[in-house]
């Protein structure tokens, strides 16, 4: 007998999500010590010294259970977004609030929507409620305004009679695209109220000015419109795992009922209220991705290597060839980035927007494997 087959039905045909490697993993492999790791869309300035003396001052606690409700985390979360506590659900970082989601409103007799491309979690989650994962098309490389971008007219034909959950991701991870906010707007509109829609704000923080929606008000439009986001980007509390949902009280009470309840541990929730606490932080973490992403774009023109127009944290670059060549010589020069053949991108290699230091690195490891040119 085998186990699998005391599985269900969706998780028996599932395959995990396989995170970016560690750099540990590397240098244990290779032998090899002070890799760059620009493959999982870290900050890197890491924690702001608020966070950092407030996960000190937590120490003499551990011994307790955190809150089960996080209201304080919570409580602070609704003043930053102008909603009341009930509007807010925690989980161990964005994507368990995805699970919960999935949970929530998918079965074997229902359908989600998300598109090419979009962020690996969604079909993982769809898949193993037993749900149907209808996935659109998304925009052409040689669309001329957003490539590889998701398509919200092909989003709304995707829907059926059985469709449940749209999970759209703004920016997305790994293409970068985004929506314009009139036109997602326009498309929440549209949408059935009867089904939930799912905005996947993870990199919000990052957008410029002039590209964020104002999704937080919609929600007092749209009903059926839940938000995520996470502290695990702009705010680098990736390791400590909180992420959010913001939506009307009812479906945040529905979401509750299946989260376990010490989901966000106490070291996470005072990290995060620290977090909100320190907008420099914040400040200065858009300003070195914005420098950043510009060095690592004229790079790529110097190389001449094409990329997907991204505002977020990470760009991906088509190498011209399969790509897993590539990222196998970057990781024996030190350099960890993340192949994207998972994703139905088999040439694209994504790279996480470093310091000034570290971009300059992954661009001189990249020229040397392409071009031959030294890395000295």
């Amino acid at each position: 007998m085998s186990y699998k087959e005391l599985a269900v039905t969706g998780v028996q045909g599932l395959t995990p999500y396989v995170p970016g490697k560690p750099v540990e993993e590397l240098e244990r492999e290779l032998g090899i010590s002070g890799s760059l790791k620009l493959a999982s869309n870290e900050n890197p300035l890491g924690p702001s010294k608020s966070v950092q003396k407030a996960l000190i001052n937590e120490l003499p606690g551990l011994h307790f259970y955190p809150d089960g409700s996080a209201y304080k985390l919570r409580s602070r979360l609704a003043q930053e977004h102008h909603l009341t506590v009930e509007q807010v659900t925690l989980g161990n970082g964005s994507n368990d609030v995805l699970e919960l989601i999935a949970r929530t409103f998918l079965n074997q007799q229902t359908s989600a929507v998300f598109s090419e491309y979009a962020f690996a979690v969604y079909p993982i989650v769809v898949q193993a409620t037993g749900a149907k994962a209808c996935v659109a098309k998304a925009y052409p490389v040689e669309h001329e305004r957003m490539p590889y971008g998701h398509d919200l007219d092909a989003l709304l034909n995707a829907v059926d009679h059985q469709t449940r959950v749209i999970f759209l991701a703004n920016p997305n991870n790994p293409t970068g695209t985004w929506f314009e906010p009139a036109a997602l707007q326009d498309f929440l509109a549209k949408v059935n109220p009867e089904i939930v829609v799912v905005l996947d704000e993870a990199y919000f923080e990052y957008m410029p000015d002039s590209l964020k929606p104002d999704s937080v008000k919609w929600l007092a439009l749209f009903p059926n419109l839940i938000i995520t986001r996470t502290f695990s980007k702009i705010h680098a509390l990736a390791g400590l795992r909180v992420g959010y949902a913001l939506s009307n009280p009812e479906i945040a009470e529905l979401l509750n009922r299946v989260r376990q309840p010490f989901n966000v541990n106490s070291m996470a929730q005072v990290a995060a209220c620290a977090a909100l606490d320190d907008p420099m932080h914040v400040a200065q973490s858009v300003m070195i991705n914005t420098q950043g992403l510009k060095q690592l774009i004229i790079g790529l023109d110097e190389m001449d290597l094409n990329y997907i127009p991204s505002i977020g944290n990470f760009i991906s670059v088509d190498m011209k060839q399969p790509a897993a060549a590539v990222y196998d010589a970057l990781l024996h020069r030190g350099v960890i980035v993340r192949p994207i053949a998972n994703y139905g991108l088999p040439n694209h290699l994504r790279i996480t927007v470093g310091s000034q230091q570290q971009n300059e690195r992954v661009l001189l490891a990249l020229d040397s494997v392409l071009n031959g040119s030294s890395d000295d």
